[in-house]
């Protein structure tokens, strides 16, 4: 009989299966390494970003001052508190307006106080008592229900009415706001 050669199409037959060599592994560390950068990196930058741009930029905008890297606002003297004079204090009651966003189906009832020195203050926040709702009803009723539920708005409406106060009466005589009643209906 003729003897077989293996031939080239058909492997040569061995008693021993060669063994299959493990493909590379293409994963361990070096596969994880840009996820594990981006998911620390991501929170810095961002914490990064909004406490030293953007707080500083909105607190800009709303004409705070803050000292150091502390966002609260600073209280700024005005130059009738630095006379001396005797502080006045005017109540504007029941002042009523809708929420801005809700259709007319919720109000807010607001009291203040506003407290001012000069001898003829309280001459002036009766002069101007009309215009002064006016402002304060405009400054409230640009507030919506969630901006209202956010903790520390009631210091941003202060701010807000003070200004728009001093805006009116001149000078910057309106020292401090105080608000002994709110309430959202």
């Amino acid at each position: 009989m003729p003897e077989e050669r293996p031939s080239a199409a058909t492997p040569p037959k061995d008693d021993a299966a060669p063994t299959p060599t493990p493909a590379p592994s293409g994963g361990g560390f070096k596969a994880w390494l840009p996820l594990i950068i981006t998911c620390i990196a991501m929170p810095v930058l961002a914490f990064g970003m909004t406490q030293f741009v953007l707080v500083p930029q909105i607190q800009r905008g709303l004409g705070m001052k803050t000292t150091g890297t502390s966002p609260a606002p600073v209280a700024v003297k005005t130059k009738k508190e630095s006379s001396g004079a005797k502080p006045v204090s005017v109540p504007m009651n029941k002042l009523l307006v809708n929420v801005a966003g809700t259709m007319g189906a919720r109000y807010l009832l607001v009291s203040i106080s506003v407290v001012g020195s000069g001898n003829d203050f309280k001459d002036k926040m009766q002069e101007h008592d009309a215009q002064l709702r006016d402002a304060a009803s405009s400054v409230l009723g640009t507030k919506t229900l969630a901006d209202l539920e956010k903790p520390g708005e009631r210091n941003l409406i202060r701010n807000e009415l003070i200004s728009s106060f001093n805006n009116v009466l001149g000078d910057s005589v309106v020292q401090d706001i105080y608000i002994p009643e709110f309430a959202i209906q």
